[in-house]
């Protein structure tokens, strides 16, 4: 695995190794901040090429994202990916924080347009002086200083989206204003994730597309978030989970196992790495790179 402070992302990822990276959330309180710092000293000797820290809904977690992300530049050796959403900033707060990250020596960026407070199906409203689409705050960034940006991507139907083809727009467009890799959301079919892929391709975009990966813990809670941002669970990955119904244990292995099939079959079929989203615990990872055979 390779980690190189000072290189980008895209440059890593050019280099042909599998990329490994870990996705945070900002804690709530000083207990949340103990676990989230456990699972990033347990997951730092992996070398990942990168962790990213999540930007709550409306800007609500603003001033922790950008402590945490500046601490992991500071104190580890991880290279730290900070996410920031147009949602509830003008366009002064933003360009405010992206000056803020470049004190604290953060230089990527995940730039993304962010949900509603309401959540991922509400209409969009933009706030009043801020921006409207993901494309528009990567251009701002570009402008406002030597960022590398990463942008999301969707494997399956992004919920206010009219049809895949419009999607796989989208995401060149944002290539083409200056992101330099992408990241999916979670699915549960390898084939969605290479259907969009060979769809970008096809629009003569190379832009490397991580899959997000995130194992089935439990289903009711993988099912809910899903309907909200328009991942569908497979019959047969409910079927398989479903099967432990009454042993979370088993539940838990099943869900494990089926996580590492689909990273084994991402890799295999060519992707540049895999995005995993921890909820903060670095167990669950751990235990499919033990699965892949992916050694510290």
């Amino acid at each position: 695995m390779i980690t190189e402070r000072g290189r980008s992302i895209k440059e890593l990822l050019e280099q042909g190794e599998h990329s490994y990276s870990f996705e945070f959330f900002p804690p709530k309180d000083e207990a949340g901040e103990a676990q989230l710092w456990d699972a990033i000293r347990a997951l730092e000797p992996y070398r990942p090429t990168f962790v990213s820290v999540t930007y709550g809904a409306g800007g609500s977690t603003r001033d922790t994202t950008v402590r945490v992300t500046g601490r992991i530049a500071q104190e580890t050796s991880l290279t730290p990916v900070a996410h920031l959403t147009c949602v509830g900033h003008t366009r002064a707060e933003l360009e405010r924080i992206l000056d803020t990250y470049q004190e604290v020596g953060v230089q990527h960026l995940m730039a993304l347009r962010g949900d509603p407070s309401e959540g991922p199906r509400a209409p969009w409203e933009p706030t009043p002086g801020g921006l409207d689409y993901a494309i528009e705050l990567v251009e701002l960034a570009r402008s406002r200083g030597d960022f590398r940006i990463g942008v999301a991507a969707f494997p399956e139907l992004h919920p206010s989206s009219a049809s895949l083809d419009h999607d796989a727009d989208v995401l060149v467009a944002k290539a083409e204003a200056g992101a330099e890799f992408a990241v999916t959301q979670m699915f549960f079919r390898a084939a969605d994730y290479f259907s969009l892929v060979d769809r970008v391709r096809a629009r003569g975009v190379d832009i490397p597309i991580l899959p997000g990966i995130m194992p089935i813990l439990n289903l009711a809670n993988i099912r809910r978030q899903g309907e909200l941002i328009g991942t569908a669970v497979p019959d047969d990955v409910v079927a398989r989970i479903s099967a432990h119904d009454g042993d979370p244990a088993a539940m838990r292995a099943a869900g494990i196992a089926l996580a590492a099939e689909l990273c084994a079959e991402l890799l295999d079929g060519g992707a540049p790495g895999l995005h995993f989203f921890t909820l903060n615990r670095s167990k669950a990872t751990l235990e499919i790179f033990s699965a892949l055979n992916v050694q510290v």
